[in-house]
């Protein structure tokens, strides 16, 4: 393998019912991926218990944990054994009554090397995280890992542009999606196939208008509502999209899956100077990115 390419990992992962579970499916994952010789793995989105924000219910403030905490500990002693770079997803306990959906990455060390903390925060039928997450307060920085500089966003935040501008802005080599989205059941499957080729078409954008590859790593399986909603069913579909939005990998829509993929981090230099959107954009007449919206 080139010292020029990057072999990372994406863990597909279905709902294992404890967080202790969920962890257990992620080392054998991580071991896994080690072996395989990946360097860095993507973990999905709130990954050691099920998609809770389907309802909104004080109990389940009893889920998040602090960072550092028990979970970034096993985490980190496995990246530092396998010597990984990890992105980790969880719910963290800042303080009472203050709380985030953090991305959490380690670099080859169980130190941790930098976070995140979701930005966009969505409140919709079965993803009512407003009821939960306080915004980020971080901003979009990248954070340095041995792997490249890595601008690590989470789910809604796929959705905007902007987010991955400003990361691309400041130097991120690439972009990282934690995710967690799927289909209500009741849906056709017309509406169905719309949201998804939405989810992977916005996203392939963002790697194209930027000239990065993007990780994006989802969950898959179905989860039932607790308050007798139709329940979710996550998509899966997670994939890696090289500089021009090229398909370099892609997983299944509805099994457990490591995807393994090799990323020439020497082409994003050769797209930008062909494709030089950085180069011409207009920052002179931006300002109005800055309003809500103009009535």
């Amino acid at each position: 393998m080139s010292a020029d390419t990057l072999r990372v990992a994406l863990l597909q992962e279905v709902e294992r019912g404890s967080r202790d579970a969920n962890l257990d499916a992620i080392e054998a994952g991580l071991r896994e991926a080690a072996a395989a010789g990946a360097r860095l793995v993507l973990l999905q989105e709130l990954h050691n218990g099920p998609y809770f924000c389907q309802h909104e219910c004080v109990d389940e403030f009893d889920r998040a944990e602090t960072i550092p905490g028990p979970s970034t500990d096993r985490i980190g002693a496995l990246a530092e054994e396998l010597k990984l770079v990890v992105v980790a997803s969880l719910f963290e306990r800042r303080a009472a009554g203050l709380y985030h959906n953090t991305a959490v990455v380690f670099d080859r060390s169980r130190a941790i090397a930098g976070r995140y903390r979701k930005m966009h925060i969505p409140d919709d039928p079965a993803f009512y995280e407003k009821f939960y997450f306080t915004p980020g307060d971080l901003g979009f920085e990248p954070i340095a890992t041995s792997v490249g500089k890595l601008g690590v966003l989470v789910c809604w935040d796929q959705w905007y542009p902007e987010a991955a501008r400003l990361m691309a802005l400041a130097g991120a080599e690439l972009l990282l999606y934690p995710t967690a989205i799927g289909w209500d059941p009741a849906d056709t499957d017309a509406e169905k196939a719309r949201q998804r080729e939405a989810w992977v078409t916005v996203q392939r954008g963002h790697a194209v208008a930027n000239g990065l590859p993007l990780l994006s790593c989802n969950r898959t399986g179905f989860e039932a509502s607790p308050d007798r909603g139709n329940g979710l069913q996550f998509w899966g579909t997670s994939f890696v999209a090289g500089a021009q939005g090229e398909f370099l990998g892609q997983a299944s829509t509805d099994q457990r899956e490591l995807l393994l993929v090799d990323i020439d981090m020497k082409r994003s230099e050769h797209v930008r100077r062909i494709w030089p959107f950085l180069r011409d954009r207009r920052i002179d007449a931006y300002d109005d990115l800055l309003r809500r919206f103009r009535d």
